[in-house]
């Protein structure tokens, strides 16, 4: 099985720290493919920014296609998501749905725990467009500065835990979200000073990418993720233009 993982941010660093996380939990056989946004923000934090990342995430699976059995995109508000599963074959998980839907399964709410409010209206309107609305406890967000986005899972480490207490202290959670492709792999290593199950959304999406792939899932023809009709797609990326315009089969320059 091969999954394609992709950061629509920037980051190099955020993209090593994604790698180590999914590939800690694939299976063993899995390969994981990764790769970083060619253009856009180092990591993205409004409505602006997820939109350009939505685009240069349909444009990085376009790219890829056909090597890959299922696709995450590998930030937490899930930018394209619903693009990229109306135009591509494969299965695409979004990290934000991964992590909010593996919590749903241990708990009743879910409290989604990160490192900067500037995220906040952001996520609060991803975990609407996936109708859990009602399975959120509350968004909880350190308010200080950090020093570089590759390393605020260690610098903030520490806070994080103690927000997570002070999550648990504020809500009916059962359940908490560690929200933030720089906060993969941090889970793991704070999973016993936190009294409930903590989620990976790395990990998550990756273990829910796996199923995907093996259930083989046709592709929608009809309903709202079916795939549009062609469409003239002048100046954008040949790679995705390919898919927009219906000519997929055709063979890219170079």
């Amino acid at each position: 099985m091969r999954l394609l993982v992709i950061n629509p941010n920037t980051s190099e660093s955020v993209t090593a720290l994604i790698r180590r996380a999914a590939e800690a939990a694939a299976a063993p056989g899995t390969e994981i493919v990764t790769d970083t946004a060619p253009w856009g923000v180092p990591y993205i934090a409004t409505r602006t920014e997820a939109a350009l990342g939505g685009h240069v995430a349909l444009e990085m699976l376009a790219r890829h296609q056909p090597g890959y059995d299922a696709a995450i995109i590998a930030a937490f508000g899930d930018p394209g998501l619903g693009a990229a599963r109306e135009l591509f074959p494969q299965p695409v998980i979004g990290l934000a749905e991964a992590g909010m839907l593996t919590a749903c399964m241990l708990g009743q709410k879910f409290a989604i725990v990160t490192f900067s409010n500037a995220l906040t209206a952001w996520y609060r309107e991803c975990v609407a467009w996936h109708g859990l609305e009602g399975r959120l406890a509350g968004i909880f967000t350190l308010t200080e500065s950090f020093r570089d986005i590759g390393d605020v899972q260690v610098e903030k480490e520490e806070k994080l835990v103690a927000l997570c207490h002070s999550a648990l202290a504020a809500s009916d959670a059962d359940v908490i979200v560690l929200a933030g492709a720089p906060l993969a792999g941090l889970a793991h290593r704070v999973a016993d000073r936190v009294p409930v199950p903590v989620i990976d959304c790395v990990a998550a999406a990756v273990c829910q990418a796996e199923t995907l792939a093996r259930l083989n899932p046709r592709k929608a023809t009809a309903g709202s993720f079916a795939r549009p009709g062609a469409k003239a797609a002048t100046g954008a990326d040949e790679a995705l233009a390919r898919w927009i315009e219906g000519r997929e089969g055709a063979v890219l320059p170079g």
